[in-house]
Parts: structure tokens; C-alpha cells; sequence
């Protein structure tokens, strides 16, 4: 069998967007396809004290090392600044402590086409996560629309303004969870049935959260959502801008909506895509994002049986799936650096391919050559999802991604409360509902307390567009409406497509975002875009 080929460009950018949100698996997260080492910007750009103006620094360089390319029309610039490390609230308001007291750096990205003109401002970004970097992002969405970019009438009226979230990438990044553990996490078995295997996992999560609590101890409660959405607000007024103008996907759209309610007289436009229902409990949107994958797990292999001719795994994608998964329990097929595809590897490699309709091919290839004996495809498309590199190391993506979960977590399921979800669901939602229950083991036993965000209305915001897609695995549709009503401002544009977020994937969506960014113009009341 032919080797599935490394994602395309456009593919690279789709899986950029492709965050994974709220409640998690085994480890739970989504990732960029790169991230840029550290060292590329600690020590060499200095951090702007809290409420200084920063100064910029061309940096080239981090989008050739992001994406492999800077876009040939677009100046690079970097800066970091101080944020204080906990935000005095007092009801509706946020201030910064008397003094400053103690700060995270924050690392920001600034790309300004060279074509820019009538500027509008600077479009804040972030890919959602929690973990993924916006530096990353802002990176990928400036190379242009023939990479999946952003399109041309918004780069020449907008800086596309990325920043890594508190303890993100390179904004005072959290790491406390070891290479080995991870690699342990991702291959444990998604449904661990036996006592012994549920025990198994149970000690897998104390010994991580044991290895963040040693490290943090009650700091961990410092990366919790509010706080960063608080820190949006000094990001916003580090590029110079009155009012912010934002795009957040997937998790994302929570730290905008955040930002919302608690600072809606400083929202010019607000995009939301991917929108999650801030409301949810941990165990309600666990099963949310079950329902959801098992979803679009069955439009992939609906999508199987009407296109023989390039899904390998026709006429019943399903049950060659589910072969390979029990095979991978009892067999793992050893690959060629000696790993082997467990079924958690098998597991994550299907989860990745459910992003982007375009990875529902290459999801058929990698399990009809796993049969054949060659686990090379799973390990692509699992290792993308990850964020893991060759030599077996990781980002600090789900180091941050399970200190912002637990952080916001309130409420934390017993280890029984679990063990009878797993088995329930496993009824209900047979392939990832087990999965999703005891990844709720993660924050069960995570040793600092919670510092849950607000929900309610943004009260005094203008109008917030919130965009869904109905085949969205990872922030199921039905989480649209629910968003844009708890605002109270917010307008649902719905895309009927597949895949994790729809901007900017087709003429329809495109043009009705662009015309919210640029002028303000808000798409009629239930406007519904075609897939294609």
C-alpha cells in the first residue's frame, strides 16, 4: 500500500484550527501541526511592564519556524508583556492588583501585510485548546487564502495579532508532565474495562497530577480561563486599540465570551467559532463531545460507502474501525522506531482524522495499512493531534491544557461517578463515550482548587457572532445557539459543513464574516451556509 502523504498546506492550517475543548480524553487537548522552540523569543525581546508600551521586534524568523514559510507580503513582529498573575474582580469589574504584584510574560505576534490599506485595527486571534498557541496561529492564518489562510480583505485592514495564553507555548509556559507520561497516556487503552486496567489510569493521573502539584502547588489555579480572558485586555491595548476585535476559535470562543462579560464597552466585533456552551458542567460536555464524534464518526463512514474508489476500507468503514481497535488490544502492530500502536494510538489517530472532512481519506488509508502491518499512518495522524515529534517529545500543550481544565473545573466526578459513566456510555455512545468518561479522571485527582469563570450576558456589547458547523465533532452544533443566547448579543451563523470550525472554509461563511470584521454588518437571523 502507498504511504499517505504529509498533510498539504491547506490541510496543515484546517488541523491548526482543529482544537480539541473543554472536557478531554485520556490527556485532552488538540495541537498545532509545529511548534517553535522557546528559545526563539525568551531573552531577546523585552517584556513591556504592566501598563508600558511594548516594543516591537521584527521576527521573520518565528514564522519560518511556525509554518516553515513567512508570507512574502507580510512583516513579522514580536513583543511580550507583563500580566499580573491574579486580577483583583470585585462584581462586574477587573482591575489590576495595586502595585502590579507578581506577572506572567505574555508573547504576542503581530503580522501586517505590506498591501495594508484604510487599517481598521489589529484582529486578535487565538486556535482554542486551552493550550494551543495563538502566535502559532496568527502565523498560519497570515500565509493567505491559498493555504487556508485568511483572505486578502481582511489582512489589508487588519494586524493579525496572535498571543500565547498564560502559561502557553511561550507565555511563562506550565511543564510538569513528563514525555513518558504522556506517551503512556496516549496509548493507554480508551476503554480500560477490567479493575485492573481502570486502576491503571486512575494511578496514571495521580502520579501527573502529583507532578504538577509538586511543581506549582496552589499556582496552578492562577491559568484559569478568566484570567486569561482578563489578560485580552492588556493584549488589546499593547497593539493600541480602543475596541477589540477578536476571532477565537473552538476554546477560543470561550475566552472571547469572557472577555465579553466583563468588558463589553471594549468590544468592537467579536467572531466565535467552534462556539462551546460556557455553561456546561464537566460531565455534560464530555457526553457532548461523545454525542458529537459519534456524529461525525458516522458521516465518515456514510462517506465511506458512497466512495469506494478512494476509502479502502468500503463497504463497512465501521466495523474495519472497530477491528483494528481490538486487534490493537491483544496485537499492537510494532512500528519502525519500535513504538507500538496500541489501541489508545489507534484511538487518537481516529479522533485527529475527524477535524477536517479532508482527513476522513486519510484516516481509511492509515487502518487498511495498519491490516497490512504497517502502523506508519496512525502514528501520522495520531502523532499531529499530539504534538509529537520524532524523537518522542512533546509541547507543553497538554501540560497547560490540564492545568486550564482543571482550573476552571467546579465541579470534579468521584472515580465511581466515572466508572459507572464509562459503562453507560458505553452503550450510548459506543466507540467515544467511554474515552470521554474517564478522561474526566484528569482533574478528579488535580491537587489545586478551582477558580471557575462567570456566565451570563454581555450586557452593553454590541452584537457577537457565533459560528457553527453541524458536523463539528469536538464543539457539537447544538453548543451554537447556546452560546450566542447566554450573550444575549449574539447572532448564530450556522455552516452545513463537516469538521472543527467553518472560517474561512467557504464563500458563504467568508463573506458573511468579512462583512461582520470589516463593517460591522451582522448576517441576517438564520442564515445557513451549504457545505460546499
Amino acid at each position: 500500500m502507498s504511504r499517505t502523504p504529509d498533510p498539504s498546506p491547506t490541510r496543515r492550517v484546517r488541523l491548526a484550527l482543529a482544537v480539541f475543548v473543554v472536557a478531554a480524553l485520556v490527556v485532552t487537548g488538540c495541537t498545532l501541526p509545529t511548534f517553535a522552540p522557546r528559545a526563539e523569543v525568551e531573552g531577546e525581546t523585552p517584556v513591556a511592564p504592566l501598563g508600558a508600551t511594548p516594543r516591537w521586534r521584527s521576527c521573520p524568523e518565528t514564522a519560518e519556524q511556525v509554518a516553515g514559510r513567512a508570507a512574502r507580503d507580510m512583516r513579522y513582529e514580536c513583543t511580550r508583556i507583563a500580566v499580573p498573575r491574579r486580577w483583583v474582580t470585585t462584581g462586574d469589574r477587573a482591575t489590576v492588583p495595586p502595585g502590579g504584584g507578581e506577572t506572567f510574560e505574555i508573547a504576542l505576534l503581530r503580522a501586517r501585510s505590506t498591501k495594508q490599506r484604510d487599517r481598521i485595527g489589529s484582529l486578535v486571534v487565538n486556535p482554542g485548546g486551552p493550550g494551543g498557541s495563538g502566535v502559532d496561529i496568527a502565523v498560519y492564518l497570515s500565509l493567505g487564502e491559498q493555504f487556508g489562510g485568511l483572505p486578502a480583505t481582511v489582512t489589508e485592514r487588519f494586524d493579525i495579532v496572535g498571543f500565547d495564553p498564560r502559561g502557553v507555548a511561550r507565555s511563562s509556559p506550565v511543564e510538569c508532565i513528563s514525555d513518558t507520561d504522556l506517551d503512556a497516556s496516549f496509548g493507554y487503552d480508551p476503554d480500560p474495562a477490567s479493575t485492573a486496567a481502570f486502576d491503571g489510569l486512575v494511578a496514571l493521573n495521580q502520579r501527573i497530577g502529583r507532578s504538577c502539584g509538586t511543581r506549582y502547588g496552589d499556582q496552578l489555579s492562577l491559568y484559569g480561563t478568566e484570567q486569561a480572558a482578563l489578560d485580552m485586555d492588556l493584549v488589546r491595548a499593547a497593539v493600541g486599540d480602543e475596541k477589540l476585535t477578536y476571532l477565537g476559535y473552538s476554546y477560543g470562543t470561550l475566552l472571547g465570551a469572557v472577555y465579553a462579560q466583563r468588558f463589553p464597552e471594549r468590544v468592537r466585533a467579536l467572531v466565535l467559532d467552534g462556539a462551546i456552551d460556557p455553561r456546561q458542567d464537566a460531565v455534560e460536555a464530555s457526553e457532548s463531545q461523545a454525542k458529537g464524534f459519534e456524529r461525525a464518526f458516522g458521516n465518515f463512514v456514510r462517506w465511506c460507502s458512497g466512495n469506494a474508489d478512494r476509502c479502502p476500507l468500503a463497504p463497512d468503514a465501521r466495523a474495519a474501525v472497530t477491528s483494528a481497535l481490538d486487534k490493537a488490544r491483544v496485537s499492537p502492530v510494532r512500528g519502525a522506531d519500535d513504538r507500538e500502536a496500541t489501541s489508545g494510538w489507534v484511538f487518537y489517530a481516529i479522533i485527529s482524522s475527524l477535524y477536517t472532512e479532508q482527513g476522513w481519506q486519510e484516516l481509511a488509508r492509515a487502518i487498511d495499512q495498519l491490516a497490512d502491518g504497517d502502523p506508519a499512518g496512525v502514528f501520522r495522524l495520531a502523532d499531529a493531534y499530539a504534538g509529537r515529534n520524532p524523537d518522542g517529545t512533546y509541547s507543553n500543550l497538554f501540560d497547560a491544557n490540564l492545568t486550564v481544565n482543571c482550573a476552571d473545573d467546579e465541579e470534579r466526578p468521584t472515580r465511581e461517578r466515572i466508572r459507572q459513566l464509562q459503562t453507560q456510555w458505553r452503550t450510548a455512545y459506543p466507540l467515544f463515550g467511554p474515552a470521554l468518561a474517564v478522561g474526566l479522571l484528569t482533574c478528579t485527582h488535580w491537587p489545586a482548587r478551582p477558580d471557575p469563570y462567570p456566565t451570563g450576558k454581555a450586557d452593553g456589547a454590541p452584537p457577537i457572532l457565533v459560528v457553527g458547523t453541524t458536523g463539528d465533532p469536538a464543539t457539537p452544533y447544538e453548543q451554537t445557539p447556546a452560546l450566542a443566547g447566554m450573550l444575549g448579543v449574539g447572532r448564530v451563523l450556522t455552516w452545513e459543513g463537516e469538521g472543527h470550525t467553518a472560517y474561512p472554509q467557504t464563500t458563504c461563511v467568508t463573506d458573511a464574516v468579512d462583512a461582520y470584521l470589516i463593517d460591522l454588518t451582522v448576517p441576517r437571523e438564520g442564515l445557513r451556509c451549504p457545505a460546499r
